[in-house]
């Protein structure tokens, strides 16, 4: 099969005269009339889709589907309904319409599912970095503790002991630990520049 030609170069060749009477030859399978009538139509096929669809190769595509479909429905043409350059330029419209229309829904359907996956960039350096700056501060503030208050705190929250527990680890009586915990905690918030 020829190529759409992107200028209105062929149209000259056949007149619009002939064109019923080559969808007539065509509906009937004849190749022959199939390439005059190929030949006569491309240019403004091409012209028509390559004008909504603003796209060359999508264009070029869809005037080749056009081209097929005047080859399938020949038999379908009556020139009492319009010229078979009218009938081409619908079909070649509508198709052209469906393939924008097609394009658009795909890229509806790729930036819908792009935001649902969508997460923020995760940064592992800077979240490292300052994990690391917390937990030299934490250490930093629970220098500052009570050699007391530095144990029961350290067994409590990094140990997983109770104030029971702690109090039988450091063999201090229970009631002194809760003071000493507390005690503690305050002054690490503070040191923290933690405001509650």
């Amino acid at each position: 099969m020829n190529q759409p030609l992107p200028s209105g170069a062929a149209a000259g060749r056949t007149g619009s005269g002939d064109l019923p009477e080559l969808m007539r030859k065509v509906a009937h399978g004849d190749k022959q009339a199939f390439s005059t009538l190929y030949d006569a139509l491309a240019p403004l096929v091409f012209g028509l889709t390559l004008k909504v669809v603003r796209d060359r190769a999508q264009s070029e595509e869809v005037a080749q589907e056009v081209m097929i479909d005047l080859w399938r429905q020949a038999a379908r043409y009556r020139p009492e309904a319009g010229s078979v350059t009218a009938w081409a330029a619908t079909i070649a419209h509508r198709r052209a319409v469906d393939r924008v229309r097609s394009a658009q829904a795909a890229t509806d359907r790729e930036q819908a599912r792009a935001a649902r996956e969508h997460t923020t960039a995760f940064d592992e350096v800077a979240e490292q970095v300052e994990t690391r700056l917390e937990s030299e501060q934490v250490r930093r503030c629970l220098r500052g503790l009570t050699e007391l208050q530095h144990q029961a705190v350290t067994l409590a929250y990094y140990g997983g002991l109770t104030y029971r527990e702690v109090a039988e680890t450091l063999r201090t009586p229970l009631p002194t630990i809760k003071t000493r915990m507390r005690d503690g905690l305050i002054r690490l918030r503070d040191c923290m520049g933690v405001t509650t």
